[in-house]
């Protein structure tokens, strides 16, 4: 399960799962609460006291598995919005919103795994490769889309890993643990 900030390219969550439950709809969406509640709810602030309709609001895209919405509304309901059932060809079927990130990055995984000759040996080493695959999606590789931006510069986190970003990465992190 992923989600990616349609505007900066950001994944701003990942749980790696053998079932798609509501159990682990629910972990995965509360990562978004952990790490975002507070900003999604200073939209919400700003756009309350406005007549509903014309409230813009944080807006999370689903596709039309059912737990989705269900962990959605536990989580989000009063402060969000959600549109469920939503196909890749969503905006060329007149719908504002599409999956279409979300579906290439996913697309992008599977075609990784395809060419890993015996795939992984565990569900933890499977966890491991994805974690750092969104580590040097978000930190590391600069996107066309983004005018040559990651989507960590394009979310504007600042961490001046220098030329070499991955190296960069690596050193800001051995800091970090000292």
């Amino acid at each position: 399960m992923n989600v990616i900030d349609h505007i900066t390219k950001y994944i701003t969550a990942h749980l790696f799962v053998d079932k798609r439950n509501l159990k682990n709809c629910v972990k995965f969406l509360g990562q978004i609460k952990k790490t975002c509640y507070e900003q999604i709810f200073d939209v919400y602030k700003k756009e309350k006291n406005k007549p509903k309709k014309k409230r813009k609001l944080i807006t999370f895209v689903f596709d039309g598995f059912s737990n989705y919405e269900n962990a959605w509304s536990k989580l989000f309901r009063r402060v969000a919005k959600g549109v469920f059932g939503i196909s890749i060809k969503a905006k060329k079927g007149g719908l504002k919103h599409n999956n279409n990130h979300i579906e290439r990055h996913n697309g992008k995984i599977k075609d990784r795994i395809k060419v890993m000759r015996g795939g992984f040996r565990s569900f933890e080493g499977a966890e491991a490769f994805l974690n750092l695959r969104d580590i040097i999606y978000n930190f590391v590789h600069a996107h066309q889309g983004l005018n040559g931006k990651t989507p960590a510069e394009a979310a504007e986190i600042k961490l001046n890993l220098g030329r070499n970003k991955l190296l960069g990465l690596i050193k800001y992190m051995a800091r970090e643990l000292i």
